[in-house]
């Protein structure tokens, strides 16, 4: 039994859901958003609650019935608040700046590397050392903050790097210093 997928969604107020065609349409104050889903999954949209329903009790079912659940209950999450991923950028000399509509990052290279907004995400930067993306699709503000942090990803020995500001970096020890005795 999917616990996740059983679990209806409460729609707020100002939000509306369309399940037409397999597509699955959320519009709210933020925004559009559609999915696309498995004919194998049933859409109920009554009033302020949505469900969905599987055909059959296979294993793949449940787990695409858990799967869509989700993504609809993030679309509707999306369209009212968004979402938001933070990055810390941690290194000696290292900063960023927004200028327009793409941020200026000096992070270590002979080089600013400069990266653009693009459709449906919006960059920040509230200080020198950090980054804010967001947007209202979970799954690209998601992505571009990975792309972000793929510049320079953390390094464990002396902790540069770019890394989300909920993440830790497990910390190693170098080598030691001296030599034989």
């Amino acid at each position: 039994m999917s616990r996740i997928g059983n679990a209806p969604i409460n729609v707020p107020a100002g939000v509306t859901v369309e399940a037409k065609d397999n597509i699955i349409t959320v519009k709210g104050p933020k925004g559009t958003l559609t999915q696309a889903y498995d004919p194998i999954i049933t859409v109920n949209v009554e009033g302020s609650l949505v469900t969905l329903t599987r055909a059959n009790e296979l294993g793949t079912t449940k787990a695409k019935h858990g799967l869509y659940r989700a993504l609809c209950a993030n679309m509707v999450k999306g369209v009212t608040e968004g979402f938001k991923k933070n990055l810390i950028v941690n290194g000696v000399g290292w900063k960023v700046a927004k200028q327009g509509k793409k941020v200026v990052m000096n992070v270590g290279f002979s080089h600013p590397v400069e990266i653009e907004e693009i459709e449906g995400i919006v960059l920040d930067c509230p200080s020198q050392t950090e980054i804010a993306v967001s947007g209202i699709d979970k799954e690209k503000v998601g992505q571009f903050a990975a792309m972000i942090r793929g510049v320079r990803e953390p390094e464990p020995y002396h902790g540069y790097g770019i890394r989300y500001s909920d993440e830790v970096i497990e910390r190693k020890v170098g080598k030691a210093a001296g030599g034989k005795s």
